[in-house]
């Protein structure tokens, strides 16, 4: 059952939950958080059901096992797809996220989700992601009335988490599958392999499909350091913007420029230059259209 089927009689009873994740290293595609969920009293006929450590099966084992689990009405389950657009932009954002803090949120969410449902967790089996006691503390201050067993490698160890884990996979594997390309550039294809910065084909896929100017397709988790080779030679671009002197005032006529390599998009050696300009430097775009900066209309 998924959450948006009616919750059964069993959920009303002390439950253990499973949680694990999939697509945290590669480069494209999203993240995937999964869940399973049970009643305890069912621990011992779903350690029978053979879920296992989802990257010890093979596609199609994975494929039928989570058919199966979908159908069991003795087992619940969710998931938390996170986009790599949102990655990307969490991780280059003014105030950083990394990846640590994205996923313990999202296992948090999770855990929020299935509480609000009415289902009564009591025990919560969790894959680490960081120090396994720090991150049990940090889970247990946010649900004091849940135990925590936060582990490495739990999703070989606990039965709950391998459904978990088996859920996330099969999840990413069908979002990478059925991801449809946004952009509309010639040329562009779907043969990108597994997504990992060491795969050979998503390299060439990678190679192929950058632009000097507008990066990379939104399937891209721009922020990866593994992009940063990519944009030798990238264009400089520079944008208008205004900028308020440390004093609270507008030097002249409040006009600068700011290269778009001050907020993380390409790197130059000329950095007293790509600081700041003065308004007599505006790109020719602005200049050619005696277009000016309004602040009253």
């Amino acid at each position: 059952m998924s959450l948006q089927d009616s919750l059964p009689k069993w959920a009303s009873k002390p439950c253990v939950m499973g949680i694990d994740e999939a697509g945290r290293g590669p480069v494209l595609g999203p993240m995937v958080y999964g869940c399973l969920y049970c009643a305890s009293s069912y621990l011992k006929e779903l350690s029978s059901l053979n879920f296992a450590d989802s990257k010890t099966l093979k596609e199609e084992k994975r494929e039928e096992l989570f058919e199966d689990l979908k159908a069991n009405e003795s087992i619940g389950w969710a998931v938390d797809v996170i986009d790599p657009r949102e990655l990307s932009s969490k991780m280059l954002n003014k105030v950083k996220i990394n990846l640590n803090e994205i996923s313990h949120g999202s296992a948090m969410g999770l855990v929020t989700k299935v509480l609000s449902m009415g289902v009564l967790l009591t025990e919560v089996y969790v894959d680490t992601v960081g120090d396994p006691e720090k991150y049990r503390i940090k889970l247990s201050e946010k649900f004091p009335n849940i135990k925590f067993v936060v582990a490495k490698k739990a999703d070989s160890l606990y039965p709950v988490v391998s459904g978990a884990s088996i859920v996330a996979k099969v999840t990413r594997d069908r979002a990478l599958r059925e991801w449809a390309l946004e952009e509309t550039a010639e040329n562009m294809h779907r043969n990108f392999g597994s997504g990992y910065p060491g795969d050979p084909t998503t390299k060439c896929w990678l190679e192929d499909h950058k632009h000097s100017v507008f990066g990379f397709p939104t399937l891209v988790r721009f922020s990866w350091g593994t992009c940063t080779s990519y944009f030798k030679d990238v264009v400089e671009v520079s944008w208008e913007s205004d900028k308020v002197d440390e004093d609270g005032a507008t030097g002249g006529s409040g006009k600068k420029q700011l290269r778009l390599s001050n907020v993380g998009i390409t790197t130059s050696k000329r950095k007293s230059e790509e600081i700041e300009s003065n308004a007599k430097g505006r790109c020719k775009f602005f200049q050619a259209r005696k277009l000016e900066q309004l602040s009253r209309f």
